[in-house]
């Protein structure tokens, strides 16, 4: 079963039935919410509100391994993970739709595996390519059945936030290769991989990183990006119910 986590401004998905509600309580803890099954384009789906609704947790204090875990036992066997995100590539307008091949990690201090030698013993995942190919393969098509551009590509950075980040961390971002950055990529892509869930990211552009323009960033910016691109990405998720249906 499909399962989309939702990221700032995604805390629930208008319009849809809801089937059941199953626990967010795992052996590692609470999720954010009450994993939510509904039916999108006739096809039962898992959602799940990453910062919880109404929008509540900061990025680190998210319980990423409890909602990888309440996941997989609602019967998850993919996911598609959607992020607010800024921009380091100028070329990446607000509300553009992103699907990142590639992930760097700045954070720290976060539960960042199962494999820690308590809950399960000590192992290692290779993690060469973060993001399964296949649901990113079927994400392209999808995008291009309902007509939506989505830029095929690029780096996330993975920063601790909740504060966004100066001007000289994005220039460092930028010497690294990222095109990207947000503050929940990760550990959330390194988990599913554990679990050995297929894992794609669909990252909203939402503002110019730090120091691309003269101006400060907004939240008032922020929100207008957020609501100009969320529906592109609803209907996204729609065409990649209807499509994986229809085979």
């Amino acid at each position: 079963m499909l399962a989309i986590i939702g990221g700032t401004g995604l805390t629930q998905i208008q319009g849809v039935k809801v089937l059941a509600e199953r626990s967010p309580y795992t052996a590692l803890g609470e999720a954010s919410g009450p994993i939510i099954e509904a039916e999108l384009e006739g096809r039962s789906v898992l959602f799940l509100a990453r910062h919880g609704h109404p929008h509540k947790l900061p990025p680190h204090k998210i319980n990423y391994r409890a909602n990888l875990l309440a996941l997989q036992a609602a019967g998850a066997s993919e996911i598609i993970a959607v992020n607010a995100v800024g921009a380091i590539d100028p070329q990446l307008v607000e509300a553009s739709l992103v699907m990142p091949d590639q992930i760097v990690d700045y954070t720290w201090g976060r539960e960042a595996t199962f494999y820690d030698g308590d809950y399960l013993p000590l192992d290692h995942i290779d993690f060469t390519f973060p993001y399964s190919y296949e649901v990113r393969l079927r994400l392209k098509a999808a995008a291009r059945e309902a007509g939506l551009e989505l830029h095929d590509g690029g780096t996330y950075a993975a920063t601790q936030g909740p504060r966004l980040e100066t001007a000289a961390e994005v220039r460092r971002l930028a010497q690294d290769g990222c095109t990207l950055v947000g503050m929940t990529g990760m550990p959330e892509a390194a988990l599913a991989r554990e679990l050995q869930l297929p894992y794609a990211c669909l990252a909203l552009v939402v503002n110019p990183a730090a120091g691309l323009r003269d101006q400060e960033i907004t939240l008032e910016e922020m929100q207008q990006a957020l609501d100009k691109g969320l529906g592109r990405v609803l209907q996204l998720l729609r065409t990649y119910t209807t499509s994986k249906t229809s085979g």
